[in-house]
């Protein structure tokens, strides 16, 4: 954890509680936080699943990590020490947003699993489901549609998760989507599923 250099802070509740606009929203809110390798999918079903969401009258909102890294991180590397910092950033936003009642859903790497246990343990019970979007790395490099693994393979990249830096697999998601043998529509139905099936969609 970062260390806290702000003093002579309080926090200030609203007279709005959460249970007032999940209740005005029909949802709970909730961060889906997408790992995987690049090229496994992530951005493609969470983009999926924004529009799958909103279709059925759900507030949802993408946290890219490519996009993020333009504004909010946009001072910090890919060294481990980075990394980490990246997910710490990017899991205070997701709980806001979690706690407005909006439906996150968060496409990042993110191979450390110390720094994902990390961001589930700052959320309420529930409030954090892990999505091991699980594809080979095979799979990851024949698809490899921004060209980063035939760079990472000649050395144009350093620190490449699955090439020349770890990436640590869920031990215990609660979700696992298997992008070696479904589609983009099978991912989507299965994430929506399990909102629906785990009471995030009230009505």
């Amino acid at each position: 954890m970062s260390e806290q250099k702000s003093t002579n802070i309080t926090w200030h509740e609203g007279h709005v509680t959460r249970a007032d606009r999940e209740k005005r929203l029909g949802q709970r809110g909730v961060t889906i936080w997408l790992t995987g390798l690049s090229g496994s999918g992530k951005s493609t079903i969470a983009v999926a699943a924004e529009r799958e969401l909103l279709s059925q009258g759900r507030i949802a909102y993408v946290l890219d990590g490519d996009n993020i890294r333009h504004g909010l991180n946009a001072n910090l590397g890919f060294s481990p020490a980075d990394r980490t910092e990246n997910i710490r950033r990017i899991g205070e936003v997701a709980k806001l947003f979690t706690d407005a009642g909006i439906i996150v859903l968060t496409s990042f790497i993110s191979p450390y699993r110390a720094d994902r246990d990390a961001v589930r343990e700052k959320m309420a019970p529930g409030d954090f489901v892990e999505a091991f979007v699980a594809a080979s790395l095979e799979t990851c490099e024949g698809r490899d549609v921004k060209g980063l693994y035939k760079k990472a393979r000649a050395g144009e990249i350093p620190e490449f998760t699955g090439i020349s830096a770890p990436y640590e697999e869920p031990s215990a998601p609660e979700l696992v989507i298997d992008t070696n043998r479904q589609s983009v529509e099978q991912s989507v139905a299965q994430l929506v599923g399990h909102l629906r099936a785990h009471g995030y969609l009230a009505r």
